[in-house]
């Protein structure tokens, strides 16, 4: 059995997003490899913590040795807010390819996994070892119509951020590197490749999502859920969204297509619907705003936070996953998907890209009024019509299950790292 390098900026088991995937990901991998992951050394207490609580994976512990890098205190105080961030990520990438270079540690294979940007850098290939990069991909683009209600500020933020992808994907010569050594590279979509400007046979379309399957059993309203969620409206047609109140979720166009929706039902049935939007930001008063500006505020469960399993009550109580986001994947995506949720969103290269190829619930984002209107129709007829429901819920189980659980996105990497020449693994 071959020895992998992981390197993964972000590792946390009992976080989502980013965190959640370098975790799962690393899992994945020791499935098939001895794996030695190199973290920054805050998610250290985290990882310890999740050992101890789950003696059950002692095995595949056993398979994974992690390493801990960061930059002094001293050196990383001025780490706020998205750009220096990213700068700092940059630098960080730098730093621990010099760091890992006279460890001649004992690996065939050294993988850059996260985060997730096809706009910055890996320099593991300093190591010398065949290189695999990604899953990396990007946010499009949010259309202007989508910024408007939150000022001039959120669209010229947006456009600048843009305007820096660009530089980046144009001008740095250490990306070009990246790109060139890269044994293979795992994009996130096909955006990610056109952008790369990648060869076909030098990169796999991988999403950087997944969860864990949900049993029949499982997808069972409990009735233990939140007081803010009755789990026990057995009638109620409740329509969920997830995510950070951003631009980039596009919260406000849910909140319009369900108050379209909601107005084309009699009073007998606007009884039967209930909106529920899971999560906090910044922009949770423009969307209270809008709410009352609909008259949606008495039939709206707005849950800035749960425990885990109080959010799967939120997915198994809710009929329809409504997630009109314009980012570039989703976790909430696959995770409505395990619990067999229909999801509605733009037919765009995120959220557009990870639901069933067969869905009738993909919606043009060319023009967000009219796409709006047309989320609120499909919101109609899955009311409407249970049997056209239990379809759109059966493509999502069949989707999540062939292509976003964990276990399908571990054969992947197995599969790519074994036809990467000179790499083996069992």
């Amino acid at each position: 059995m071959k020895t992998v390098l992981v390197t993964a900026y972000a590792v946390n088991p009992y976080k989502g997003s980013e965190d959640g995937m370098g975790w799962n990901f690393i899992l994945q991998i020791a499935r098939s490899a001895q794996v030695i992951a190199v973290t920054r050394a805050n998610n250290q207490p985290a990882i310890d913590r999740y050992w101890a609580e789950h003696p059950e994976l002692d095995s595949l512990r056993q398979r994974i040795r992690f390493l801990y890098f960061d930059w002094p205190a001293w050196l990383r105080f001025w780490k706020k807010g998205p750009l220096l961030s990213m700068i700092y990520y940059y630098g960080w990438q730098l730093s621990l390819a010099l760091w890992l270079w006279p460890q001649r540690l004992p690996v065939q294979l050294v993988h850059n996994l996260n985060f997730h940007n096809d706009w910055t850098p890996t320099f593991l290939w300093l190591l010398g070892k065949p290189l695999v990069w990604g899953p990396v991909g990007h946010h499009p683009a949010v259309p202007e119509a989508a910024l408007r209600p939150f000022g001039r500020g959120a669209l010229l933020k947006d456009r600048f951020l843009w305007a820096l992808k660009r530089a980046f994907w144009a001008l740095d010569p250490f990306l070009s590197l990246t790109k060139r050594r890269a044994a293979h590279v795992l994009c996130m979509n096909p955006s990610a490749a056109r952008v790369l400007g990648l060869a076909p046979h030098r990169y796999t379309i991988v999403p950087s999502v997944a969860s864990e399957p949900v049993s029949l059993a499982e997808m069972v309203p409990t009735g233990s859920g939140s007081a803010e969620v009755d789990t026990s409206e057995a009638d109620c047609f409740r329509v969920l969204s997830v995510g950070r109140f951003v631009p980039l979720k596009g919260f406000t166009s849910t909140v319009r297509a369900f108050g379209q929706f909601h107005r084309q039902l009699s009073r007998a049935e606007q009884s039967r619907v209930r909106l529920t939007l899971v999560g906090s930001g910044p922009a949770e008063p423009l969307i209270r705003q809008l709410l009352a500006q609909e008259g949606l505020m008495d039939c709206t469960d707005i849950i800035n936070w749960l425990p885990k399993h109080e959010v799967a009550d939120c997915y198994r109580s809710a009929s329809v996953f409504l997630f009109p986001s314009h980012e570039g994947a989703g976790m909430v995506v696959a995770e409505a998907m395990s619990y067999g949720l229909p999801v509605l969103c733009w037919d765009n290269e995120g959220p557009g890209q990870l639901v069933p190829p067969d869905s009738e619930l993909r919606v043009p984002d060319t023009d967000l009024t009219a796409g709006e209107v047309q989320m609120a129709r499909h919101l109609l007829r899955l009311f409407r019509h249970p049997d056209y429901l239990r379809h759109e819920s059966q493509l999502a189980r069949q989707r999540f299950e062939t292509a976003f659980a964990w276990s399908v996105r571990g054969e992947q990497i197995r599969q790519i790292y074994a036809g990467i020449p000179g790499i083996q693994t069992s």
